[in-house]
């Protein structure tokens, strides 16, 4: 939605990975939008397709070299890479790691983790292929591997873990390769402001969606892009899909103003303004400016019968907005007050 008040009228970042020996990135050339010249990579590897020598990893996951040394000849995660002619970590590597540090530092036994992260191993190869939004958990008393493709239960011991296998990605790339992170926000910035071009025109609207999709292979963390992807759903009467690309940009920029505002515009046209005033005034308290918020949190305290904080709510708008049709619209509900 553009901000518009229309009161009496609704992905996330794919990690392709192949486990195992070398294991990188799988490219999938049909994921490409037709008719788009494509982009150049980043110069850097991906995180995925990398490999890590010992010290990049201490750095990057707090672990000692003894505690990695040990895990590697205890047979619990050994470098499965070459750098250089020498052995070094892949990105499944660190996956492995990764969990094997939550769970020591969670105090589940070594036996344990040892059984869990063998478990791990040898389920991945097994998921059928290109992996996607891998996520790693424990209920207490399992690790739960969960993809697109279903989810697998390791036995491991009592513990508590949950994360995801981009939030390490992005660890990554803020870690050790920070100027390839810097590269990759550039351009997805570029394909999200190419994509703002197109996204309202119906006969436009495919190639921003394409443009904006683009844009989250580069930096899945732009939250503005989720938002734009949500605006695009809603225009096409997918309110569903929207409020899940909605919420995807809070989850990642919990105060933007206008995922909030969209999904409170959402509660309001689904007859729950009581949600809806909730959204509104996180946009207000994002954007004390931002006038559409008040206009439509107005009209929300209106259906909740609560005429004092409507009237407010419509005198701050008229401060904002002064002049124009919603104006007196506005006016009119303010005489009433």
């Amino acid at each position: 939605m553009s901000g518009k008040r229309r009161e009496n009228g609704n992905g996330q970042k794919v990690i392709r990975v192949a486990f195992g020996p070398g294991g990188g990135r799988i490219d999938d050339p049909a994921a490409d939008d037709e008719g788009l010249t494509p982009l150049p990579e980043p110069s850097s590897k991906e995180p995925v397709a990398d490999v890590y020598t010992q010290a990049e990893v201490t750095r990057l996951l707090g672990l000692s070299a003894g505690r990695i040394r040990s895990l590697a000849r205890a047979g619990i995660v050994q470098p499965s890479g070459r750098r250089k002619g020498r052995r070094a970590y892949t990105f499944s590597d660190l996956i492995a790691l990764r969990v094997a540090r939550d769970l020591l530092d969670s105090k589940v036994r070594l036996r344990d983790v040892i059984r869990a992260i063998r478990s791990v191993g040898e389920l991945l190869p097994r998921i059928v292929r290109p992996l996607s939004e891998l996520r790693i958990t424990s209920d207490g008393k399992q690790v739960v591997v969960c993809t697109d493709e279903g989810s697998f239960e390791p036995a491991t011991g009592q513990s508590v873990l949950d994360f995801e296998v981009r939030d390490l990605q992005a660890d990554v790339v803020r870690v050790l390769r920070p100027a390839a992170g810097k590269e990759r926000a550039r351009v997805a910035y570029e394909l999200y402001l190419e994509g703002s071009q197109f996204d309202e025109d119906p006969e436009t609207m495919d190639r921003a969606e394409g443009l904006y999709r683009r844009a989250l292979k580069y930096d899945p963390w732009l939250a503005i892009v989720y938002t734009n992807l949500g605006n695009i759903r809603f225009r096409r009467g997918d309110e569903v899909q929207a409020e899940v690309l909605y919420r995807s940009a809070l989850n990642i920029e919990s105060k933007q103003p206008e995922a909030q505002y969209n999904l409170g515009y959402m509660m309001l046209h689904r007859g729950r303004p009581d949600a809806a005033v909730e959204f509104f005034r996180g946009a207000i308290f994002a954007d004390p400016r931002f006038a559409d918020a008040y206009f439509n949190l107005a009209m929300a305290f209106e259906q909740l019968s609560e005429r004092a904080r409507a009237c407010d709510s419509w005198t701050r708008y008229l401060e904002l907005e002064p002049t124009g049709t919603w104006a007196d619209i506005a006016r009119q509900h303010l005489s009433d007050c």
